[in-house]
């Protein structure tokens, strides 16, 4: 286990940020083949289901009041156990007046790291591994907050960083950044001059007059002079001509709050037009503001946000971090873990093990205000596989994984939150049911239950918690919260069964559409498709009949489909692509077990081979509800091989790859991505993608723009949904899209 931690003196925040390296022991569903070259009975399941112990890496970042010192080191003393660790990497000032107390109480070396390269090593991190980690904070808009995407590229830019004064470093790589610029008005002038006016000592409460006061009471305005707008000039009337102006000329005693608003806005001001002379000097646009002033407070982000709109005329947005707190954290702990270099790998937020963003409404709950600062935990855990953007997107820079945006959609946001919240009881049994045979797990459930309930309910409350709130972020933080407690796989025995069951009806379908002309069979293999994608456990309308009818099969999915033309219905344009040329490569992203997958996908794509098109299936390297696993896809494709002949010689020629996504989820982000998949569509020279299912073709990349054709094609089986898209339960969408010369180009 490795710490470090990033030691703040009283003066900028008295917190003590610590972040440390833990190894996580959890429970992993793994299938096996069995071996099929001995006679086999109708009973034999295709593979075996093992539960094993695996160990992968976390990050924790947790705060402390610096009055906890004590309490802080003792926590660090009980997680150092048989621990190599010799040396404990510290930043700030507080590194320096604790060395002591520390080393005693530790019987560890202090390595101090400097303070700017921390800050700066932490926001390439955040920057680089969380998804909506940047936000643009808008004070009247429906959403306060407006998430950035991730971008593939995140230098050059420009780091304001508002202390007790201000440091403007621009960054150009991972290990290039310059302090260009500064400032000695900052947060420690503001805290100063509003003691001194106010006679308030504590920087939270002086906020919290700023946040009741009426500045036009203190300030000079242009009006003021001129009685009314320099039109010449382009100055409104309401334009600050002189920060307390009027104190000096009007005989009366102002407000605390008044003096406080005035000041704010006097700084933030100053700090605005100087980040913006410097944004424009070196020609950048990504400004990123940070500092123990900021700390997520609405009223200072707002002002900042309004200077800059204000100088630069819209052009450059002031930028805020989720985890602004934690940077200098951040960067000491990879200072001490270089030798591992965290940056081979990609990390992931762990929704379970995470307090969100606490809502920025010092009026709403003035307590979590106190803490002073955003976040109190935050975990990341380490991906087994670098993930990066797939090759194929037509400009990463304005992809947005996300159909609907629910931190902006409060109707939506208020349905899915209710469905998941009423779906918690089937999970609960589902889960259970998966581990009959461990008395316990009926109390893991239980606890499962309370934690994603109360992430419900903190959503309900802060939608913008953990980035923008989307129902891929639902469905992933139930899916963190189930492997906390060890619940890897639920969908293990149900996918099992239908495999078994789906693969004895394998040889029936190729048949009846080998029988059909070629128009017919066109057809044939996309109904079959789409039917396919009707099994889905994940769709409380499907699960049901599931439930009451296990005898539910391919024929009853088909003609439950809606009949042509469809709700989203470019058939006629694909199957006149289809009269054309084969394509080179096509790339397939999978989605369910069992039927989905052997009778709608595989004869699909058994048509495309035959036309002489390579295929990769890209599924699932984790499990996520009923969705096939890479490993469970293997096994599959073995014994469909050993059935037939087409699917056998392209799986041994290599025309027919299995590659893993990189993903554990039930919807797809085509911006995090394993890098092997990434490698082998540039390499086979894919040009046409298939994205199947609801949560990767209508939850998410509904409107992804590739840079080659795709076919992204669900069933709705949610009516609530359907009825949104202006259609009725299993309503289909098939959607084909060339693009255009200039996107080819692109």
């Amino acid at each position: 286990m490795k710490f470090s931690a990033i030691w703040r003196t009283p003066r900028g925040g008295s917190l003590t940020k610590l972040a440390y390296y833990s190894t996580v022991q959890h429970k992993v569903a793994k299938v096996r083949s069995f071996d099929h070259s001995a006679k086999e009975t109708d009973g034999d399941p295709l593979y075996e289901i093992s539960v094993q112990e695996e160990i992968t890496a976390r990050l924790h970042f947790i705060k402390f009041e610096n009055a906890y010192i004590e309490t802080c080191l003792d926590f660090i003393k009980d997680h150092l156990v048989n621990t190599e660790t010799k040396v404990i990497k510290a930043t700030g000032g507080g590194a320096y007046k604790f060395k002591d107390l520390i080393e005693k109480k530790l019987k560890l070396k202090v390595d101090k790291e400097d303070e700017m390269t921390c800050l700066i090593k932490g926001c390439n991190f955040v920057l680089k591994n969380i998804p909506h980690e940047a936000f643009v904070y808008a004070k009247h808009a429906d959403s306060e907050f407006r998430f950035q995407n991730t971008h593939p590229d995140i230098f050059p830019y420009l780091l304001i960083n508002i202390g007790s004064g201000v440091s403007i470093v621009k960054v150009e790589s991972e290990d290039k950044f310059e302090r260009i610029g500064g400032s000695s008005i900052g947060g420690g002038t503001f805290w100063g001059l509003g003691a001194l006016l106010t006679k308030t000592k504590r920087f939270d409460e002086l906020l919290q007059l700023a946040s009741k006061g009426q500045h036009t009471n203190v300030d000079m305005l242009v009006k003021d002079i001129y009685g009314g707008a320099y039109g010449s000039l382009g100055l409104t009337g309401d334009l600050i001509a002189s920060s307390f102006g009027k104190s000096a000329t009007t005989d009366k005693e102002f407000s605390k709050e008044d003096m406080a608003k005035s000041l704010l806005h006097m700084i933030s001001n100053d700090i605005g037009q100087l980040a913006c002379l410097y944004a424009k000097l070196h020609n950048l646009t990504r400004v990123y503001f940070g500092g123990f002033f900021i700390r997520g407070h609405p009223v200072t982000m707002h002002t900042i946000t309004y200077s800059i709109n204000f100088f630069t005329k819209g052009e450059v947005q002031a930028l805020f971090l989720r985890h602004e707190g934690y940077l200098g954290a951040i960067g000491a702990f990879l200072k001490g873990a270089e030798e591992d270099n965290p940056n081979q790998y990609s990390w992931g937020e762990n929704y379970a093990g995470s307090s969100g963003l606490m809502s920025v409404s010092p009026e709403l709950n003035p307590v979590q205000r106190a803490r002073s600062g955003t976040f109190d935990m935050l975990e990341m855990d380490r991906l087994e596989r670098q993930l990066v953007n797939l090759p194929l997107l037509h400009d990463p820079t304005s992809y947005i994984p996300d159909t609907v945006d629910l931190t902006e959609d409060a109707l939506a946001r208020d349905y899915w939150l209710y469905c998941f919240e009423d779906a918690l009881d089937g999970v609960v049994k589902r889960a259970v049911a998966s581990q009959k045979d461990q008395p316990e797990a009926a109390e893991r459930a239980e606890k499962f239950r309370q934690k994603y309930r109360h992430k419900l309910q903190t959503l309900r409350h802060q939608p913008f918690a953990y980035g923008s709130l989307t129902v891929r972020s639902l469905l992933d933080t139930r899916e963190h919260c189930l492997n906390e407690f060890n619940f890897p796989d639920p969908y293990s025995k149900i996918k099992q069964k239908e495999n078994d069951m789906a693969l004895k009806y394998y040889l029936k379908v190729v048949k009846s559409v080998e029988e059909l002309s070629w128009e017919q069979r066109q057809f044939a293999l996309v109904k079959g498709l789409l039917a396919g994608n009707v099994f889905d456990w994940g769709a409380k309308a499907v699960s049901d009949v599931l439930e009451t009818d296990p005898e539910f099969g391919f024929e009853q999915a088909k003609q439950q489909l809606q009949e042509r033309p469809w709700l989203v219905d470019a058939y006629s344009q694909w199957i006149e692509r289809m009269k054309g040329p084969p394509h080179k490569c096509a790339l397939f992203f999978v989605d369910n077990s069992g039927i989905d997958i052997i009778l709608g996908v595989f004869p699909f794509i058994r048509e495309l081979l035959l036309r002489g098109t390579e295929v990769v299936l890209a599924s699932n390297s984790g499990p996520a509800l009923n969705d096939v696993t890479n490993s469970e896809l293997q096994i599959l494709t073995e014994r469909i091989a050993a059935m037939d002949p087409v699917i056998q010689s392209a799986f041994k020629e290599d025309r027919l790859a299995l590659v893993q996504n990189g993903s554990s989820s039930p919807c797809l982000d085509l911006s995090r991505l394993d890098k092997v998949l990434a490698t082998v569509v540039r390499e086979r020279g894919t040009d046409l993608v298939i994205i199947e299912g609801m949560g990767r073709a209508i939850h998410t990349n509904y409107y992804a723009m590739l840079s080659c054709e795709s076919l992204k094609l669900a069933v709705i089986k949610n009516s609530w949904l359907a009825e949104r898209l202006g259609g009725k339960i299993f309503s289909v969408v098939f959607k084909y899209e060339v693009p255009s010369k200039s996107q080819e180009q692109h």
